[in-house]
């Protein structure tokens, strides 16, 4: 079957637009009526509480109707099972990454694809697919959770399993289920989660069913190729032409792979917008040539399948931040509409987004979320700043060890961090990036945990300065009860969230075990079992994002509010935007007089030429004492 998207019914079929409008909501509430099951039925936590999963809906040329989030493919399910061959009840599973076709990232992202039937009358026939995919506590491997910091090739990582018929026509495969929790040191837990997943898909799969049925499949066909046509026109109107015909290169760099020495790992994007007069045109052409060799630790990424699809809608969100406000930008889903608009462009095999088996994949986070800031800073040049700048919302911390019982426990948390500043406001605090994701309730953490929660609140001064501030990271600091092993699978600990046009860098990763008192120690940010005494504290503050403007022309009242609020400190009000406070924290006075003054002199201490994007002091540090990349100048 092609990779391309194409048509499941002829140009020019005309659908009933009352009929759109009910099946995009239909999509919608079925794909919402999944994600509720599985949450509610489910049982890990990072499945149950962080909720780290997706679910999709697609249609039988394997095109993504739902737009909400990001989703696997169903590409290797149907490259593996013809669509003749499929049967109700079926339920199909896999989680190898290279035999994924792109849409998984690393071995703990198990995925079920269930297909849709109608039957016409001439049986029944495969007219769509509910998919879920997500984050699973344990699938084997060389150390608990099954992300290895210092794996080197995938063997290490957990369990591989190309797609396979988990269940036949109702009948789950027992065989295969034993096998794989028995490859689990979560067995229970991932028995559990493996059973609300398929039940949730197969609950969806009939409510789908029930669309068909009621509108037959004619009419429901040429709504969903209503829906994806008006996505495509939607971006060609409203943000391809946003984009100056030409050619934008940036990169950016992950710090660290778990095996050699931190050092820049590029990635590069060149963005070439084609005209509309061109006649492949308009579209974007995303070429990563000029991205770095595979890396020895687990920070590849397996972009270049399916001829890039699943980066295609992974990078696309990016592109809303186009929009005319805010509010538009919430309204445009990322559905396989963009696919036509965006040619994927990679190198030769070998590199971080094209590996070769079997190198190590698990922290891909690294690479692929470092790929949309890249995108935006591409873009970025193109439309004199008006993008926000960079983030890095997601990162894996937790304990292990044995609970107060002495029971094994296995605690991981997706914990978030500050949104880059936009060209109109302040970045968010603390936000994940994957949608209704969240950090565990410290109640439910305290009671099955051995730990206390000491405190959970915003890292001050960690957002970085500008015009508008970047949004605030996490500062979560937990105290054991007993002794256990810390791990961390995180980036920016050394190379922080750029700011950009006069914005300043957001603080870094950071852990520290026992702050302030006679262990203190700093903990990389890629480790697997750091030792964690009972009665020690773990402070994990994660990062802010970067700045948007010149922080000198941040308002004063502004700069005010924020000590107020307890997201700058009175030193920082002063070293980073040069307001001159004095009072207390909760109730701080402005020195009007000292402020000016103080901008003034900060001012002419600048250099005359500065660059556009601002990577903060890290750096120079892996950079040989640069301050700034070639391609950081406009």
């Amino acid at each position: 079957m092609s990779d391309k998207p194409y048509r499941l019914t002829d140009p020019g079929t005309d659908a009933d637009p009352v009929l759109v409008e009910i099946v995009e909501g239909y999509l919608a509430s079925v794909e919402m009526e999944v994600e509720t099951a599985i949450a509610r039925t489910s049982r890990s936590p990072m499945i149950r509480d962080a909720h780290d999963f997706r679910a999709g809906i697609h249609d039988r040329h394997l095109r993504k109707l739902t737009g909400r989030s990001y989703s696997a493919l169903v590409h290797p399910v149907a490259r593996d099972f013809p669509l003749a061959t499929m049967r109700p009840g079926d339920v199909f599973f896999h989680n190898d990454v290279y035999l994924s076709e792109g849409g998984i990232g690393h071995l703990p992202d198990l995925c079920v694809t269930v297909p849709v039937f109608h039957d016409a009358g001439d049986g029944p026939e495969v007219v769509a697919f509910v998919q879920a995919f997500g984050h699973h506590d344990d699938i084997g491997g060389a150390v608990p959770g099954s992300m290895p910091s210092h794996a080197r090739s995938v063997f290490e990582e957990g369990l591989m399993v190309p797609p396979i018929r988990l269940w036949d026509q109702g009948v789950p495969n027992e065989a295969a289920l034993r096998i794989m929790t028995r490859n689990s040191r979560m067995p229970e837990s991932l028995a559990a989660d493996l059973d609300a997943e398929c039940s949730a898909c197969l609950m969806g799969a009939r409510r789908l069913g029930e669309l068909f049925d009621r509108y037959g499949r004619k009419q429901v066909e040429a709504a969903f190729d209503a829906l994806l046509d008006k996505t495509t026109q939607t971006y060609r109107r409203e943000i391809l032409a946003k984009i100056p015909d030409g050619t934008y290169v940036w990169e950016d760099y992950a710090e660290h792979d778990g095996v050699e020495e931190p050092k820049l790992h590029r990635q590069r994007i060149t963005l070439t917008k084609v005209p509309e007069t061109d006649p492949a045109g308009p579209k974007l052409i995303i070429d990563f040539t000029g991205t770095g060799p595979q890396a020895k630790g687990p920070i590849n990424h397996c972009g270049d399948y399916a001829d890039g699809n699943f980066l295609a809608k992974w990078l696309a969100p990016i592109l809303r931040n186009l929009a005319d406000t805010p509010e538009r930008m919430a309204e445009l889903d990322v559905n396989e509409g963009v696919v036509p608009l965006l040619e994927m462009r990679f190198p030769e095999k070998g590199t971080l987004l094209t590996p070769v088996f079997p190198a190590p994949t698990n922290a891909r986070t690294f690479v692929i979320l470092r790929l949309l800031g890249v995108l935006a800073g591409a873009v970025a040049k193109a439309v004199d700043g008006n993008m926000p700048a960079d983030q890095e919302t997601i990162r894996y911390t937790g304990v292990y060890g044995e609970d107060l019982d002495g029971q094994p426990y296995l605690m991981r948390e997706v914990l978030g961090g500050g949104s880059g500043g936009r060209y109109y406001a302040d970045g968010e605090d603390t936000i994940h990036v994957v949608p209704d994701s969240r950090n565990l309730p410290s109640e439910f953490s305290e009671s099955r945990f051995p730990f206390v929660v000491e405190s959970l609140g915003l890292a001050v001064d960690s957002g970085g300065p500008g015009r508008y501030r970047g949004g605030l990271g996490y500062d979560k600091r937990i105290r054991m009860l007993k002794d256990a092993s810390f791990m961390s699978i995180a980036d920016r600990s050394i190379l922080a969230c750029w700011g950009v046009k006069g914005g300043k860098a957001g603080r870094p990763f950071d852990v520290t075990i026992d702050p302030g008192g006679p262990n203190e120690r700093t903990v990389d940010a890629l480790a697997d079992d750091e030792p964690v005494r009972a009665g020690e504290v773990i402070r994990i503050r994660t990062t802010g994002g970067g700045g948007w403007g010149d922080p000198l022309e941040r308002p004063h009242e502004e700069v005010v509010r924020d000590v107020r609020w307890g997201k700058v400190s009175l030193d920082g009000a002063r070293r980073d935007y040069g307001v001159v406070l004095t009072g207390t924290p909760e109730e701080p006075v402005l020195d009007a007089a000292a402020t000016e003054a103080l901008r003034q002199q900060m001012r002419g201490a600048r250099p005359a030429e500065r660059p556009f994007f601002d990577r903060g002091p890290g750096y120079a540090r892996l950079a040989g004492g640069a301050t700034a990349a070639e391609l950081d100048w406009v």
